[in-house]
């Protein structure tokens, strides 16, 4: 007797990204607008400790800091580490040392990417300064490396009231993350029930709920789960929000409505667009049904089925 072969293991490349904007207070300010026009600026804390970042508030007492200071762009490697394989989004697209660099008149180090020809070309305590992106947007960018130097220190700290012309108040910093994701047993027959327009989660042999999508073991009773059942199509939206802000790269028009839905015979509701309705209209105990993506691979979207609506003692628990 032969056994049936294992199933393709999948892989697939996933990205998260959220571009995260937020509004400059005037230390921050003073800093990236700084580093435009080709000027490093720290704080003094209350101690006479200059930090380079500067931060807002003094970290040993608490204290609001405002006493900005001028530091050079020259300054000494306090430890480092070599980069062989540069990712995507990083400083520089060849090798590189990412480099801690107290600058001259600065108490603390500043993290950034060391441009050096390999990794016997960089020491602790060696000299470096900071080689100025071509073209500045206020942004840490504007520091584009640094590269060795052999030269005496420009300057020492000093006195800078913070005042540049049109100055930077706000950014949009990216936060992204690049990875390869292989689901696993659990979530590969999900997938490939998905393929054939079916879902399908995992009995907990102890507590007896139907985990969809499947995660292999039951998070409640910790014990593994491998008796498939097949659930839905139908469900029941259990709660739900309007979306009123347009995601990038994702052609859906606002509002929208995201829902958790409990698929008929599932023991615990999951996540799923609704549409085929007015987005006002929407409301818990409507009863759904998917709606295959043109691959028909996942469920596009969940749209009402026209029966009436489910009572709320059939899924309070869900909630």
């Amino acid at each position: 007797m032969t056994s049936a072969p294992a199933p393709e293991t999948l892989r697939a490349p996933l990205v998260v990204e959220f571009p995260f904007t937020r509004s400059l207070g005037p230390v921050q300010s003073a800093f990236l607008t700084g580093l435009r026009e080709r000027t490093v600026l720290g704080v003094r804390t209350e101690s006479g400790t200059v930090l380079v970042p500067p931060v807002e508030y003094d970290p040993g007492t608490a204290a609001e800091l405002r006493d900005l200071v001028e530091v050079g762009a020259t300054g000494t490697v306090t430890t480092w580490a070599w980069n062989p394989e540069p990712r995507t989004g990083q400083p520089l697209a060849t090798p590189f040392a990412w480099v801690l660099v107290r600058l001259d008149g600065a108490d603390t180090a500043l993290l950034h990417a060391l441009d050096a020809p390999g990794p016997e070309a960089v020491r602790t305590g060696m000299r470096v300064r900071i080689r100025w992106a071509a073209e500045r947007a206020g942004a840490i960018t504007d520091i584009a490396c640094f590269e060795p130097y052999d030269g005496e220190p420009v300057t020492g700290a000093r006195h800078h009231d913070g005042t540049f012309d049109d100055p930077v108040t706000g950014i949009v910093a990216p936060a992204r993350l690049d990875y390869t994701y292989s689901p696993g047993r659990a979530q590969t027959a999900y997938l490939h029930a998905l393929s054939e327009n079916r879902t399908v989660g995992e009995r907990c042999p102890s507590c007896t709920k139907v985990y969809v999508p499947p995660r292999g073991a039951c998070p409640t009773c910790g014990v593994a789960t491998t008796e498939q059942v097949e659930v839905g199509p139908r469900g029941t939206v259990t709660t739900y929000c309007i979306v009123n802000i347009k995601a990038k790269n994702l052609d859906i028009e606002v509002p929208y409505v995201y829902a958790h839905i409990a698929l008929d015979g599932a023991g615990l509701a999951l996540h799923g667009r609704i549409g085929g309705i007015p987005y006002d209209q929407v409301r818990m105990g409507l009863r759904v049904e998917p709606v295959w993506s043109e691959d028909g691979r996942y469920p596009d979207h969940y749209r009402p089925t026209g029966e009436p609506d489910a009572d709320y003692d059939t899924y309070k628990e869900l909630l």
